[in-house]
């Protein structure tokens, strides 16, 4: 059973939600969250990344930062720039990019649920984000960043979606990363009935992206709870706000990487030492792989082709057969030394959105030595990871196009 929960939405009235919604917190750095807000007095990311509004070197985890998020939430709402429902609704957020569309239930889910992996999960986290946002969350008495949860697709959900989104949107509104972003209010009886009614026939749901944003809803699920002798598990902190797509709708892009040495190998050496795990090809333009087991390699000015040999990897594994595992164990360690890719700053990763064009660019400024094109990950390798128990590799999904924050805001108090 998946419990799935309408609410009282904060939201930006329709006419301020282009101006408003801002890209997640974490996709931005302090200094380009500085720079999209300083036009923007009512961007979002004044909430969500309230450091924007300090010196540069302010600590980001500072109580000052937390406070002044909580003061710029205040003012959008004193200043009637967002309204908060007067009755529990549930809300349909559609996502159009590149003449594709993807539908989501935004929704409380129930952190009992999370807790007890009914809703999995496929990264770890690192406490001091977890912390960060938690303490967030508190100072906030809101829950501003959503969650972004899959589902194994149904035809009765896709079926009332559609019906409920054949009316027209009450946010409409294109982002300037030319996404499309569309807000339906669900807020009659019998649809909301209808809405909890088709979820809760779901066995499990999944974290796409998120992980962070959920277990601090847990960790300040756990600190309230220890702070209330009379905890019932039916206070708002018990919920988390997110945003639930069918996995039929998702769009995983490529995540690649670039490093800035080859560990004092020569091109040729590298390329040779890799050839005991991969076929590989010289091109004579850029790789963009077409399929799994397959990556690109731009090094010295040339792209190649790497074909994984079988062998090189557990293909019963879920995790272990993902691309991005198979480069760290057969290539990144073994050659070039980086082991740990979540803390060796000798390389770093560049979305798919920005294109291989942006690899051939990092490798022949200098700035990076050795750029890898990969094959994105399919939502079924994740899915299985998930069903498996595992761990997903470190940096091996992208989605987009991302959710926008502050499209809808959920308080923790009445």
């Amino acid at each position: 059973m998946s419990v799935v929960r309408p609410f009282r939405g904060l939201r930006p009235k329709p006419e301020f939600a282009g101006e408003v919604a801002s890209p997640p917190y974490d996709v931005l750095s302090s200094d380009e969250a500085r720079a999209l807000v300083k036009e923007n007095p009512n961007s979002f990311l004044r909430v969500n990344k309230s450091e924007v509004d300090f010196p540069p070197d302010t600590p980001v985890y500072s109580d000052a930062v937390y406070k002044k998020g909580k003061e710029n939430l205040s003012r959008l709402i004193n200043d009637g720039i967002m309204i908060r429902d007067e009755q529990s609704c549930f809300y349909l957020y559609r996502l159009t990019w590149q003449e594709r569309s993807q539908t989501g239930l935004v929704a409380l889910a129930s952190v009992d649920e999370y807790d007890r992996g009914l809703i999995k999960k496929h990264e770890h986290t690192r406490p001091e984000k977890v912390s960060d946002r938690a303490n967030h969350i508190m100072s906030l008495e809101a829950q501003v960043g959503p969650v972004f949860v899959t589902f194994k697709h149904n035809r009765q959900i896709k079926t009332l979606v559609a019906d409920l989104t054949a009316t027209a949107p009450e946010v409409d509104f294109t982002s300037d990363d030319g996404v499309r972003h569309q807000l339906w209010v669900v807020d009659a009886g019998g649809s909301i009935a209808a809405i909890g009614e088709a979820f809760a026939v779901l066995n499990e749901m999944y974290i796409a992206d998120g992980h962070h944003r959920s277990q601090s809803a847990s960790e300040v699920c756990r600190r309230m709870r220890e702070k209330n002798p009379g905890h019932t598990g039916e206070e708002p902190y018990n919920f988390f706000l997110t945003v639930i797509f069918p996995d039929d709708e998702l769009r995983i892009l490529p995540y690649n990487r670039v490093v800035k040495d080859l560990n004092g190998l020569t091109p040729q050496e590298v390329l040779s030492r890799a050839a005991g795990s991969f076929s590989v090809t010289p091109r004579n333009e850029a790789v963009i792989p077409q399929e799994n087991h397959h990556i690109g390699v731009y090094v010295d000015g040339r792209w190649h082709e790497l074909a994984v040999k079988s062998g090189t990897f557990d293909p019963g594994d879920p995790a272990e057969s993902i691309d991005s595992a198979i480069l760290t164990k057969n290539f990144l360690a073994p050659v070039l030394g980086i082991s740990d890719i979540r803390t060796d700053k000798r390389i770093d990763f560049v979305g798919g959105i920005r294109g291989v064009s942006e690899l051939t660019r990092l490798v022949d400024s200098s700035q990076y030595r050795i750029a890898y094109s990969m094959y994105p990950v399919t939502v079924n390798q994740l899915l299985q990871v998930a069903d498996a128990g595992k761990v997903m590799p470190p940096k091996s999904t992208w989605f987009e196009p991302k959710l926008r924050s502050g499209m809808v805001v959920n308080v923790l108090r009445d």
